[in-house]
């Protein structure tokens, strides 16, 4: 059961992460493993295959108290405690017999855990899903603004010009190694938990790794080397891979809500009825889907510092760093969830103004132009004359109230080195961009690649 209220969910999680780690969801998938438990187990001949039936049929969350399984969790220390008691108990009405094989040979953790991958099984599909979506629509906007000049900014300042496309390119570029890591982890994560109480599956005598491959078989999971109960490196990643994305949504987030100031009013998220207004302001148009992204951004991290401190665990059962982990990952997870989806949505419709990106290059009358025609200038007369001579046109062209062009016309020194038209040429954004449009199309380039190898998971 997470903490976070249900009132923001819309905000901070997304219907389908909502739905996979509800609590009839997570009671869902730890019965799920039940009964593979139990099908594994007669497989092997540890119990009667007749009991299966009977074990299966009560491995259903309808039929499960789940407020009395919330109540006793806290007594037990777990969930996994009052769920067996409960399930025992469900079988032993249909068949008393079954009922003594029931979670047979396994420990709690085991159950929690494995239950737990198989979430996070769901959980990655569906945001592994929108991330391809969401790269598909950022390349999309790279490649139509692959030329849109724009005005680069260091330091919150005025810096050189660049294309629309080219920053586009960089949050698609970061989104294609988010994929790449959410792809390498799926072979270290889904893999089986089993290893009993004290994890030698001492229980099941000789055939321990041969339920436990059974198990896997049954769950569609990988079978480790042994049993990890307290070696949480597999979740630590989940929740790590998922903090660099969210910071990575953040950082998108940041440049659009900085971009649609009211001063700068380059880009602006998509407007509609009942989004992103005042309850008192009529004119105002706030950048909500960038406001979420940030939140998670500013929630995530500390999670993510919850996760690698509770990977430091006592001998082979933790005491207080598992448990830590419980609602600290479903909360990663669902709002990187939901910064994804808040920020797919918001670029899906992102309109972007080309002509206030190249009205705000014009604002400083060509300064931003000055290291172009410094250069160009320094092939005659050296570079450190002409960026001298530039640092003094500058100034006088703030002093003045003039364009640079009009100061440097004037500049004998200027005049004898470039001509007329060689000096408005300099003024032109794009002939100054470098390699923006190269970078765009590298990056575009590696999106299809990324796109052939990919693999919608199975529906």
């Amino acid at each position: 059961m997470m903490t976070r209220s249900r009132l923001t969910a819309a905000m901070f999680s997304t219907a389908g992460l909502e739905q996979v780690f509800s609590s009839q969801n997570t009671v869902a998938r730890m019965l799920d493993v039940e009964a593979a438990l139990a099908r594994a187990t007669a497989k092997e001949g540890l119990i009667a295959q007749q009991v299966v039936a009977p074990i299966v049929a009560c491995c259903d969350v309808m039929q499960i108290d789940l407020p009395a399984l919330a109540q006793a969790a806290g007594p037990a220390g777990n969930l996994a405690i009052p769920l067996v008691k409960q399930l025992t108990a469900l079988v032993a009405r249909s068949d008393p017999e079954a009922a003594k094989y029931v979670h047979w040979g396994a420990t709690s953790q085991d159950v929690i855990d494995t239950g737990l991958i198989l979430q996070l099984r769901e959980a990655l599909d569906l945001i592994v899903v929108e991330l391809a979506e969401f790269a598909d629509i950022l390349a999309g906007l790279a490649l139509h603004h692959r030329n849109t000049p724009m005005i680069a900014r260091t330091w919150m300042q005025h810096a050189l010009p660049t294309t629309f496309g080219l920053k586009v390119a960089g949050w698609l570029d970061a989104v294609l190694r988010h994929q790449e890591r959410l792809a390498q982890l799926r072979s270290r994560l889904f893999v089986l938990q089993f290893g009993g109480a004290a994890g030698t599956l001492a229980s099941f005598d000789d055939q321990g790794l041969t339920v436990a491959s059974a198990l896997a078989h049954e769950l569609d999971l990988d079978l480790p080397e042994l049993p990890w109960h307290t070696h949480r490196d597999r979740v630590a990643e989940v929740a790590t891979v998922l903090g660099l994305l969210t910071g990575t949504l953040g950082k998108i987030a940041r440049d659009i809500s900085l971009h649609s100031q009211t001063e700068i009013a380059e880009l602006s998220e998509p407007g509609g009825a009942g989004r992103g207004g005042s309850s008192t302001m009529p004119h105002k148009r706030n950048p909500v889907a960038c406001a979420a992204a940030l939140t998670a951004a500013m929630r995530v991290p500390p999670l993510v510092s919850t996760m690698l401190s509770a990977m430091v665990q006592e001998h082979e059962r933790a005491l207080g760093g598992w448990q830590a982990e419980w609602d600290t990952l479903p909360e990663i997870i669902c709002l990187s969830g939901a910064a994804l989806s808040q920020l797919r949505q918001a670029v899906s419709g992102l309109a972007v103004d080309a002509a206030k990106m190249r009205e705000n290059i014009d604002s400083t009358r060509g300064l931003v132009m000055a290291e172009a025609i410094s250069l160009a200038l320094g092939k005659s007369i050296g570079r450190p004359a002409a960026h001298a001579l530039l640092e003094q046109a500058c100034q006088r062209a703030l002093q003045n109230g003039l364009s640079l062009h009009q100061v440097l016309s004037d500049e004998p020194t200027v005049s004898t080195a470039l001509t007329p038209t060689e000096l408005s040429a300099l003024f032109n954004p794009l002939a100054y961009a470098g390699e923006a449009t190269g970078f765009v199309n590298r990056v575009l380039a590696a999106h299809q690649r990324r796109k052939a190898g990919f693999h919608f998971p199975e529906e």
